[in-house]
């Protein structure tokens, strides 16, 4: 329904939730220069201002983490009719997190529906790389170091703990200060097919462990087969060395 063009200054806040609530306004007077319409004069003291504000506040993020929120722009060649009241609204589907859109939604004077491009950056402290690092590097606690990234650039999680990272292959290039996330990095290998495991099974409050034969390689976080004693098979998680856990 409606073509973007490339972004508008951005907008900063340390508070968060209303970073994106103190962004739309300025969509309001985008929209009143272009003469696209004239009505969103008075938009600033409307009530969709603090509506944004609620819809924002509901943004995820962790303790210590700042907003930083930047606003694209609807296609120049519409023509909204004016409209006095705009509320604005989160589309189905749509996540206020990194490369995203908001709706707004004209529901007095005139009926029009658009949605405006928006980017929400959420920057807190990760692993990064304290040098260029190739493809196929073994990481080691010298390649780590703390730095401040956008958690929201990418949809791969970024690497909180050392531990998660250090003897693990890199699987592309980072360059000093990049963050390191999870897909940056081959899977561990905890054990291979035929090694004998721990099979733990987790229930509320108890664990019951048994050995047994792997069945295939037990990659971190992956499920793999094990057949134990009496020649039944289960299916875990792979979570540590020569190590599976079923959840009941």
């Amino acid at each position: 329904m409606l073509a973007v063009e490339k972004s508008i200054r951005p907008l900063h806040s340390r508070a968060g939730a209303f970073a994106l609530a103190s962004a739309l306004p300025c969509l309001a007077a985008a929209l009143l220069l272009s003469g696209s319409a004239g009505a969103l004069a008075q938009a600033a003291g409307q009530p969709w201002v603090r509506e944004v504000q609620q819809l924002a506040s509901r943004t995820q993020i962790p303790p210590g983490a700042r907003i930083e929120v930047e606003v694209g722009t609807l296609d120049p060649r519409l023509k909204l009719a004016p409209c006095a009241r705009i509320t604005p609204y989160v589309p189905s589907g749509a996540r206020l997190w990194g490369r995203t859109h908001m709706g707004l939604r004209c529901d007095e004077g005139a009926r029009w529906n658009v949605f405006i491009p928006v980017t929400v950056k959420v920057f807190a402290d990760a692993w990064t790389a304290t040098q260029t690092l190739l493809p196929g590097t073994v990481l080691d606690i010298a390649h780590l170091q703390r730095g401040e990234v956008d958690l929201a650039a990418e949809s791969s999680p970024v690497i909180q703990e050392p531990g998660r990272a250090v003897g693990r292959v890199l699987t592309r290039a980072l360059q000093p200060g990049q963050a390191i996330h999870e897909a940056d990095l081959k899977a561990r290998q905890w054990f291979a097919a035929g090694d004998i495991v721990r099979v733990v099974t987790v229930g509320s409050g108890f664990a019951i462990s048994v050995d047994g034969q792997a069945l295939g390689a037990g990659l971190d976080g992956q499920i793999t087969k094990v057949r134990i004693d009496g020649g039944r098979i289960v299916s875990g998680r792979a979570t540590a060395e020569r190590r599976i856990e079923v959840a009941l």
